[in-house]
C-alpha cells in the first residue's frame, strides 16, 4: 500500500511540474505577444496590419501549439487526482491556476479573440471595414488580459509547489 502511496505522489508531482512549465509558456508567449508583436503592430497601416495579423493567426494553428494551450488544465487535473485528499494548499493553488486558465484563457479565447480573429481574416486588404483600428485595439486589450490571467495562474502554480515543499510528510 506505501508503495502505491508513494507512486502516485511522485506521478502527481511529475504532473504538477508539467503544469508549471506548461503555464510559464503559455504566459511568455502571451506576453511576448503583449510586449512586443502588438507594439510592433500598433504601427502598421490598415492592410499591412491585416495582412501581418492574420498571417500570425494561420501560423500559429498547429499541433505544438494546440498541445501547449489546451494542456494545462489537464496537467493540474492529472496532478491532483492521485492525491486529492492530502492536497492541502498546495492543491488549492494549483486548482485554482488550472480553473483560472481554463475560463481565463481557454474560454475567453474562444468568445472573444476567435471571432475577432476571423473577422480580421476575412478583411479584404484593398477595402478595410471602418473599424479595422478598433477590432486592433480591442485584440490588443484581449490580449493583454490573457497576459494577465495566464501569468496569475503559472504564479499560482509556482505557489502550488512552494505549498507542497513546505507541508508536512507522513
Amino acid at each position: 500500500m506505501r508503495n502505491k502511496l508513494l507512486h502516485a505522489a511522485r506521478w502527481s508531482l511529475a504532473f504538477q511540474v508539467m503544469a508549471v512549465f506548461n503555464l510559464g509558456w503559455m504566459a511568455g508567449f502571451f506576453a511576448t505577444y503583449s510586449g512586443n508583436v502588438s507594439l510592433a503592430l500598433q504601427g502598421l497601416d490598415g492592410p499591412t496590419y491585416a495582412l501581418v495579423q492574420s498571417a500570425l493567426n494561420r501560423h500559429v494553428r498547429h499541433a505544438a501549439f494546440f498541445a501547449s494551450f489546451f494542456l494545462p488544465p489537464l496537467w493540474c487535473l492529472l496532478a491532483l487526482l492521485p492525491a486529492w485528499r492530502g492536497r492541502g494548499a498546495w492543491g488549492g493553488c494549483l486548482l485554482v491556476a488550472g480553473l483560472l486558465y481554463a475560463a481565463g484563457i481557454v474560454l475567453f479565447t474562444r468568445q472573444v479573440n476567435l471571432p475577432l480573429n476571423a473577422y480580421t481574416e476575412s478583411w479584404s486588404l484593398q477595402q478595410l471595414p471602418a473599424d479595422w483600428a478598433l477590432v486592433r485595439a480591442r485584440w490588443n486589450l484581449a490580449n493583454h488580459a490573457r497576459t494577465a490571467v495566464s501569468a496569475l495562474a503559472f504564479l499560482l502554480a509556482i505557489a502550488s509547489l512552494a505549498c507542497r515543499r513546505a507541508a508536512p510528510r507522513d
